[in-house]
C-alpha cells in the first residue's frame, strides 16, 4: 500500500498508554494507515520501545512522557504533536488503570487515583486537543471505555464509575462538537489479556490454566488483543466514519451483551 491509498495518509495522531497493550497497538496500527503518531505514556521504556518499532516500519513517531494526571503534561504532549507533525486530528484517550476494588475497600486515595487517571487525565486532553482540531477543519476522538461503564461488578467500583463517567463525557462532547465535525466516539474493547490484566488474576487465584479455559468459553472462543481494538480504532480516526459519533462500539465479541457474572470481572 503506497502513501496516498493509506487510509490515515496526512494526518496526526496522538495515543495515550502507547508503551504497552491496546496503546501500543493502536499506536502501530495507525503508524501503518499513514498517520504520524505522538506517543504519551507515563513510562519512558515503553514510549520510545513503540517509537521505535514504528519507525523500524518505516512510520513517524515521537513520544512525549506524560502523566495524565497533571494538565500541563497533557498540554505539553497535545503541543509536541503540533510541535513535531504540524497539527492534531486523532486523540486517542487509553490510558488507564484497573485494579479491583469493592465499595467497603475503596480508599479516598484510591478513588482519587481512579479517575484521575481514567476519567481527569481525557478531560484535559480533550480541553487542549479540541482547539487545535478544530483549526483542522474537524478530528476524531476515541475514548477507550469498558463493558462496566455500562454498569459493572462488585469489585470495579471505582474503575465502573470513571468508565461511566468517559461514557457520558463522550456523549456530551459528540453533541457538544459535532457542528466543529468532531466526532467521538467511545471503544469498549473486551477482556485484554495485557501483562497487568494476568497479573491481576494471578493474585486472584487463577493461573495460565484457568486463563486457557476462559478463553475457549468465551464467545468466539477467545480473549481479544490489542491489535482487535486498533483495527477499531483506526476506522474510527478516518474519513471511513464521517459520520460515526457519539457511539459505543462493541469490540467485545459479544461480551458486553450477555449476563456476566462478577466472577468474570
Amino acid at each position: 500500500m503506497n502513501e496516498t491509498q493509506k487510509r490515515l495518509g496526512g494526518k496526526v495522531a496522538l495515543v495515550t498508554g502507547a508503551g504497552s497493550g491496546i496503546g501500543r497497538g493502536c499506536a502501530l496500527r495507525l503508524a501503518a494507515e499513514g498517520s504520524s503518531v505522538l506517543l504519551a505514556d507515563l513510562e519512558s521504556r515503553g514510549g520510545e520501545d513503540t517509537a521505535d518499532q514504528i519507525v523500524q516500519i518505516g512510520g513517524s513517531a515521537y513520544f512525549q512522557a506524560t502523566d495524565v494526571r497533571v494538565e500541563e503534561d497533557c498540554h505539553r504532549a497535545v503541543n509536541a504533536a503540533v510541535r513535531q507533525f504540524g497539527g492534531l486530528d486523532v486523540l486517542v484517550n487509553n490510558a488507564g488503570i484497573y485494579p479491583r476494588s469493592t465499595l467497603e475497600d475503596t480508599t479516598e486515595e484510591f478513588w482519587d487515583q481512579m479517575l484521575a487517571i481514567n476519567l481527569k487525565g481525557p478531560f484535559f486532553l480533550c480541553k487542549h486537543a479540541v482547539p487545535l482540531m478544530r483549526q483542522r477543519g474537524g478530528g476524531s476522538i476515541v475514548n477507550t471505555g469498558s463493558v462496566h461503564g455500562l454498569g459493572g461488578a462488585g469489585n470495579l467500583f471505582a474503575y465502573s464509575v470513571s468508565k461511566g463517567g468517559l461514557l457520558t463525557m463522550t456523549r456530551n462532547l459528540a453533541v457538544a462538537l459535532a457542528h466543529d465535525r468532531i466526532r467521538v466516539n467511545y471503544l469498549i474493547p473486551g477482556w485484554v489479556l495485557s501483562r497487568t490484566e494476568i497479573e491481576i488474576q494471578r493474585k486472584e487465584g487463577r493461573d495460565e490454566n484457568w486463563l486457557k479455559h476462559k478463553g475457549e468459553r468465551l464467545p468466539m472462543g477467545r480473549f481479544q488483543t490489542p491489535e482487535d481494538a486498533a483495527s477499531i480504532i483506526a476506522f474510527l480516526a478516518s474519513d471511513e466514519a464521517a459520520m460515526v459519533t457519539g457511539c459505543v462500539i462493541n469490540g467485545d465479541a459479544g461480551y458486553s451483551v450477555r449476563c456476566m457474572g462478577t466472577e468474570d470481572a
